[in-house]
C-alpha cells in the first residue's frame, strides 16, 4: 500500500501566521493532496492569514474564535455544507492571559484560568463533538497539540503546564470513546518553535538555546517537521494507532 492523503477533507484550527505549527500543517497537507478548510481568528488577523490561504487555496477561509459562541459551530456546518463528510480535524488553539501566563500557577485568577482551559483545552473537546457526526460513515482523525509542559515543569510554561496536562488526558477519553466510530486522536507535542504564540513566554530563546544544545540530534523541529507527522497519522497508513502522545522535539524530552 503506498502513502497518500490525496482526497482527504479536513478542518485546520488555528493559523495565525507563516510561522504558526497550523500553517505547517495546512502546508504538508496541501502539497500532498488533501482538501482543507482554514480558519483566521478574527477580521484583525485575517490580513496575516489571508497571503496564506491564497497559497493553500482552501475550500472554506472562515473566520473562528472558539471564545465567541457558535463560530466554531459554523464551521463544521460549512464543512458539512461543503463535503458532507471530513476526515480530519488539527486543532492547534492555545492561549492564557499574558500577564497570567508570566506569573506564578499559584497567583492565577480564576476567570484567567477558566478561559484559558475554555481556549486551549475545550475547544478541542468540542471539536471533537462536532466532528463525530461528519465522521460516523468512515471514521477519521482528530490531532491537537500539546508541550512537554504538561508533563515535567518548564520555567515560565506556569498556568499552560496544568492545561495542557489536561488536553492530554482529553486525548486519551476521546480515543476511548470514539474508537468505536473508527474516530482515532492524538496529541502531538512538538518542541519549542519561534512561533508567536511562544513569544509570549518569558525567555524563550533561552529555552529554544537549550533544546538545541541538550535534544540528541542539536536542532529544533520545525513546524513543517509536525506537519509530516499530522500526514502520517490522518493517513490510512496509522489506522492502528490511537490515544497516542507523539513528541516531534529531535528527542530532546527524552533527556534528563
Amino acid at each position: 500500500m503506498s502513502f497518500s492523503i490525496a482526497g482527504k477533507r479536513g478542518i485546520i484550527l488555528g493559523i495565525a501566521n507563516r510561522h504558526s505549527i497550523a500553517f505547517g500543517c495546512a502546508k504538508v497537507l496541501h502539497e500532498l493532496g488533501a482538501e482543507l478548510c482554514i480558519t483566521y481568528l478574527n477580521e484583525k488577523s485575517k490580513p496575516y492569514v489571508q497571503p496564506l490561504a491564497d497559497v493553500l487555496s482552501p475550500a472554506l477561509f472562515l473566520p473562528c474564535d472558539v471564545s465567541n459562541p457558535g463560530e466554531l459551530e459554523a464551521v463544521f456546518e460549512a464543512a458539512e455544507k461543503e463535503w458532507g463528510a471530513i476526515d480530519f480535524v488539527i486543532h492547534s488553539i492555545a492561549w492564557s492571559p499574558l500577564a497570567e501566563l508570566q506569573g506564578r500557577l499559584v497567583d492565577t485568577s480564576g476567570a484567567g484560568f477558566s478561559k484559558a482551559v475554555d481556549i486551549s483545552c475545550h475547544s478541542f473537546i468540542r471539536s471533537a463533538k462536532q466532528a463525530e457526526r461528519l465522521m460516523k460513515e468512515r471514521g477519521g482523525t482528530l490531532i491537537t497539540m500539546s508541550y512537554y509542559g504538561a508533563d515535567k515543569v518548564v520555567a515560565h510554561y506556569d498556568m499552560m503546564g496544568p492545561i495542557k496536562a489536561a488536553l492530554e488526558s482529553s486525548v486519551r477519553y476521546l480515543a476511548a470513546e470514539l474508537g468505536e466510530s473508527k474516530i482515532r486522536v492524538h496529541s502531538i507535542s512538538p518542541g519549542p518553535m519561534p512561533t508567536r504564540a511562544a513569544s509570549g513566554l518569558a525567555e524563550f530563546t533561552l529555552l529554544m538555546d537549550a533544546a538545541i544544545e541538550h535534544s540528541p540530534l542539536h536542532q529544533l523541529a520545525t513546524p513543517d517537521d509536525v506537519g509530516h507527522m499530522v500526514a502520517f497519522l490522518i493517513s490510512d497508513w496509522a489506522k492502528a494507532q490511537t490515544g497516542s502522545l507523539i513528541y516531534v522535539d529531535a528527542g530532546h524530552h527524552i533527556m534528563a
